[in-house]
């Protein structure tokens, strides 16, 4: 089922696109807001810091997040944007140096960027699949136009209809796992379904279309999903004890971290298995 080359395809490897929270000043604990609830301890306005943010721009509480009610921030990946806006785009000056505009401006391309940076990882994967040879060129250059956009000028970012280009680079991948999926046929097709609790259990969802599917608290101990197209599936609480995503493709670090598994549950090599896992 696994279906990776294996070879570096791609002229952003994956290493790039993942968080380097040292060389970022915070600016998922600042720029993004949360609300009080299972997931966080607190209430926080957008562009406020965290009360646990310290003057170093690190967690006061990182090695305790999740004992402390902050279970959300565990999950979250910026897909290494906080280290392009805080070192590229704003060339190392922080929100606290530049002055009111300077961090309002940058809290509002912070999320811009994670967007272009989430889809060059998409990309990136693609350009390792087998089955997507036939569409490298076309990935390669969505990939260099993305890249490219998350080269521009803080000002114009702030004013990117990244919208559009998410849609110009899903019909891309919708290709892309169209070839990743072929034979599956219709009744692998659970794209957006309400699974929310279900009881999966043993199911067999291999090379199943679950892009954007509900599988919140699901229960996925032992199911197959080699070959899934997981890209937007929501796996909050999903049960993955001992499941086999081997070849599963377009799955994310943060979906895997809002799930459980054990160490039997067998992964893609794109991801890495978080360590609140039970062994």
């Amino acid at each position: 089922m696994e279906q990776r080359s294996g070879e570096a395809l791609d002229p952003l490897a994956l290493s790039e696109l993942r968080s380097d929270c040292g060389s970022c000043f915070g600016l998922c604990c600042v720029a993004l807001p949360f609300a009080r609830s299972a997931d966080f301890a607190v209430d926080k306005a957008a562009g406020t810091p965290c009360g646990n943010l310290a003057d170093d721009f690190r967690c006061g509480i990182h090695d305790r997040l999740r004992g402390e009610g902050f279970t959300g921030c565990t999950v979250y990946d910026c897909f290494g944007a906080g280290q392009k806006v805080s070192q590229g785009t704003f060339g190392g000056e922080s929100w606290r140096a530049g002055g009111r505009e300077h961090a309002r401006l940058m809290f509002d391309v912070f999320p811009v960027v994670r967007q272009l940076h989430e889809l060059l990882w998409y990309l990136t994967e693609s350009l390792t699949l087998l089955a997507a040879r036939p569409l490298y060129a076309h990935l390669r250059r969505a990939l260099d136009e993305t890249e490219r956009l998350t080269e521009r000028t803080a000002e114009e970012l702030a004013e990117l209809d990244v919208a559009a280009h998410r849609q110009d680079v899903n019909t891309l991948l919708l290709k892309v796992s169209d070839l990743m999926r072929a034979g599956a046929g219709r009744k692998r097709n659970r794209r957006g379904a309400d699974l929310i609790g279900a009881r999966l259990k043993g199911a067999d969802l291999r090379k199943a279309d679950l892009r954007g599917a509900y599988l919140i608290a699901a229960d996925l101990t032992g199911a197959d999903l080699r070959g899934a197209d997981l890209i937007g599936a929501d796996l909050r609480d999903a049960d993955l004890t001992d499941a086999d995503l081997t070849g599963a493709f377009f799955l994310t670090q943060p979906q895997l971290n809002a799930a459980r598994g054990t160490a039997g549950t067998r992964l893609p090599t794109s991801v890495t298995r978080p360590g609140h896992w039970t062994t």
